[in-house]
């Protein structure tokens, strides 16, 4: 999809502030607040921006510890692939899964209060899910780096003297 470097600059001011105002977004990128309303628009109607959201602490929210759970699968076949998919999608405590390359199946990120809670979370839901054959869990000690996007994503169009890598 072709994105000329003056979207490239709003999307990387709209990934730090969803809510900015087009005048001071258009400030930001030096373009006026009805260009960049119509940029906005059309960077919506291709899809590259889906929506907005909120940016909500967690911890202030008492789902202070985040788990990072791998699953591997008996089986690749897609029917067990389809199935296991399906029982995903109706675990409520999970935030995140992907199905992934390597020696585990599955990627799955759940944000929970306590110990006691992952337990629970594992006992009525992870357990239960179909064909798995291993769940190993890791508890996120602290994070050091929470990028929703990588800034490299915005270099070589934002700064025009750095060339593209492609």
């Amino acid at each position: 999809m072709d994105i000329e470097r003056t979207d490239y600059r709003i999307l990387n001011e709209l990934s730090l502030d969803g809510r900015m105002p087009d005048v001071t977004l258009g400030e930001r990128v030096h373009l006026s607040s009805t260009a960049v309303a119509r940029r906005r628009k059309i960077l919506e109607e291709k899809g590259i921006i889906r929506g907005y959201e909120a940016d909500l602490d967690l911890g202030k929210l008492e789902l202070a510890m985040t788990v990072v759970v791998m699953i591997e699968l008996a089986s690749q076949a897609e029917h067990v692939l389809n199935e296991f998919e399906q029982a995903v999608v109706a675990c409520p405590s999970l935030s995140y899964c992907s199905f992934i390359s390597g020696e585990t199946d599955f990627l799955m990120i759940l944000h929970v209060r306590s110990f006691e809670d992952y337990d629970r979370a594992y006992r009525r839901e992870l357990s239960t899910l179909p064909h798995v054959a291993r769940i190993r869990s890791s508890f996120v000690m602290r994070n050091v780096l929470d990028h929703r996007l990588p800034p490299a994503l915005f270099e070589p169009m934002t700064n025009p003297a750095r060339k593209s890598r492609r």
